[in-house]
């Protein structure tokens, strides 16, 4: 993101005409999406000049960086320096609207009592809300296990069962040795208890395997395949690119053109594949409140030419534990998508909190 100084005293070297022609431009390309001409703004100023002296402040302000002309023949279009002062100085944003709340508030009436589903939820209903693409990046669970237990469902599927001191349960099927009885599952459950106090998930892994390491005698060779088996399944569970949900994809397709359509394919790339999502938290960690990212001023999507609005949720600890946010065109209505970003990052933070508190 660019320095909030430098965007400072670009604005400071314009007076009232050029803030006023400046700010008709880009506004006129947001809600048009193409080039402005000198002669389309005289009609709108609040000061009667000729399009000749519009042209000159036009002019002045591609010289500062601030706009650009796709065409020689063409109007201007701001620049990403441009939105960025725009979004910075001069941005108006709008109470959010009645039936954008509301379809946004309808997510929170569902029985859903599983996370996961619930913030798919939430998703889908910011996608259609905002025409955009969602992110929704879920919460990692942190608490301590509590009791684990397998449960044989057929000869090639077990179930594994884990309560969390906080409450909250999560089960997950997988594929057991070949060869494993009840009584070796209870065995196996039991050996892991006895050492799951105050560990994660991850720590509990660890515990085991060093356990193992000292003496190997003490659980036989399928409990050992079974244990390593059974926690497999959440190694590797929470890790960023997991626990992003997107929803809405094809609403960025609706709106590419061809010459877009590649740039917005890498993208879909990288939310698939790309290990390093846990940018998408971290842009948030800075402080609290939405926050704007326009092309190459992240990374994760300098490629595509769009623009994220994201805002972090907290706990009922003020924590920062997950973040929500949409993607769209550059030509982004600004005043609109911010509060319902930021009121859907409130929204989660609410739902977990409230979640918690039913545990």
């Amino acid at each position: 993101m660019s320095d909030p100084r430098d965007t400072a005293k670009l604005l400071s070297e314009m007076n009232d005409r050029s803030r006023e022609v400046f700010r008709r431009v880009v506004q006129a390309y947001l809600d048009t999406g193409g080039p402005v001409g000198s002669r389309t703004l005289t009609r709108g100023l609040s000061e009667k000049v000729s399009a000749a002296t519009v042209r000159n402040v036009m002019q002045d302000l591609e010289y500062l960086g601030l706009l650009d002309s796709p065409h020689v023949s063409a109007g201007r279009v701001p620049t990403n320096l441009g939105l960025r002062l725009f979004v910075d100085s001069l941005l108006e944003v709008s109470p959010l609207d009645d039936d954008d709340r509301a379809k946004l508030d309808q997510t929170m009436g569902s029985n859903e009592r599983d996370m996961g589903t619930m913030l798919e939820q939430i998703g889908g209903a910011l996608s259609g809300v905002t025409q955009g693409a969602s992110l929704v990046l879920s919460p990692k669970h942190e608490a301590a296990v509590k009791h684990i237990d397998f449960v044989s469902l057929s000869p090639d599927r077990a179930l594994v069962v884990l309560v969390f001191t906080d409450g909250h349960v999560e089960n997950r099927i997988f594929t057991p040795p070949r060869g494993m009885t009840p009584s070796a599952m209870r065995e196996a459950a039991n050996y892991l208890n006895s050492m799951t106090e105050g560990a994660s998930v991850g720590q509990l892994l660890v515990r085991f395997r060093a356990e193992l390491a000292r003496n190997r005698r003490e659980i036989d060779t399928l409990a050992q395949s079974l244990v390593e088996q059974g926690l497999a399944v959440w190694e590797n569970e929470g890790e960023p690119q997991e626990r992003l949900i997107v929803r809405g994809r094809s609403n960025l397709l609706d709106e590419a053109s061809a010459e877009d359509f590649e740039r917005i394919r890498s993208l879909f790339d990288d939310l698939e594949r790309k290990r390093d999502i846990t940018e998408f938290l971290e842009l948030t960690e800075q402080g609290d409140g939405v926050r704007i990212f326009i092309g190459a001023e992240n990374r994760l999507f300098s490629l595509t030419g769009s623009t994220l609005v994201v805002s972090p949720y907290m706990n009922a600890d003020r924590k920062i534990i997950g973040a929500v946010g949409v993607i769209g065109p550059k030509r982004l209505n600004y005043g609109r998508i911010v509060p319902i970003v930021d009121y859907t990052a409130q929204l989660v933070g609410r739902l977990l909190t409230d979640t918690h508190r039913a545990d």
